[in-house]
């Protein structure tokens, strides 16, 4: 009977070892979809910086549009350190981290682009793995927003507001832009998707006249 026990124990481990790889697995396929893509919308908005500023430039400025362009990959960087480095640590600052992403946000994908960030964050901890998925989803709806809310950009804003909530976390990116058809859709969306089940994170968008607002509700570490 024990050896029976021992065997029926042994498959129990073996099933939960299984679910557990299975579930690294599904985690690993996420961050590389999302590095991937990530790497898309960094490339295509640099591309979209050299045409702008070296289609203005004449003979005398091409050296200052090398520097703002140098300038501006140096900024990617930094903001790529902000996203990958995060799970150095058990526990995360969330406004000291956030601040600092916001300002690369904005020095990397919006100042270029002519649209100004304006950020409420409060103070708290996150576990760094909540706090690291949280900050790729806002760095998609952000960079997402700076693509395609402004085809005029006069006046452009991007409101990101961090807030705890119940010991939970509420994370709002709202722009003044055309107002998305449908707020969370195409590949981004998929990815954001899979990045809120990874922290049972729920998703809401709205859209109309006034711009676009998307808002992560993520609930406090089981």
């Amino acid at each position: 009977m024990s050896a029976i026990g021992s065997m029926q124990d042994g498959s129990a481990v073996r099933s939960q070892f299984v679910a557990s790889l299975d579930d690294q697995s599904r985690d690993w396929e996420l961050v590389l979809r999302e590095s991937h893509h990530r790497m898309k919308n960094t490339l295509t908005l640099l591309g979209a910086s050299v045409r702008r500023d070296f289609t203005r430039a004449g003979p005398k400025d091409v050296s200052v549009a090398v520097d703002r362009f140098e300038r501006r990959i140096v900024a990617f960087g930094r903001l790529y350190q902000l996203l990958s480095d995060s799970d150095d640590q058990s526990t995360v600052s969330v406004g000291a981290f956030f601040e600092n992403l916001c300002g690369a946000i904005s020095e990397a994908v919006l100042e270029p682009a002519g649209i100004r960030c304006e950020a409420a964050i409060e103070s708290g901890a996150l576990p760094a793995s909540q706090c690291h998925r949280l900050a790729l989803m806002l760095t998609e709806l952000v960079t997402n927003a700076a693509k395609h809310a402004f085809p005029n950009r006069n006046g452009a804003l991007i409101r990101i507001e961090i807030a705890s909530r119940d010991g939970g976390w509420v994370c709002t990116v709202s722009d003044n832009g055309v107002g998305a058809t449908a707020p969370l859709q195409g590949t981004g969306s998929r990815i954001l998707e899979g990045l809120a089940r990874s922290v049972h994170a729920r998703l809401h968008g709205e859209a109309g006249p006034a711009g676009t607002r998307v808002t992560i509700v993520m609930p406090a570490a089981a």
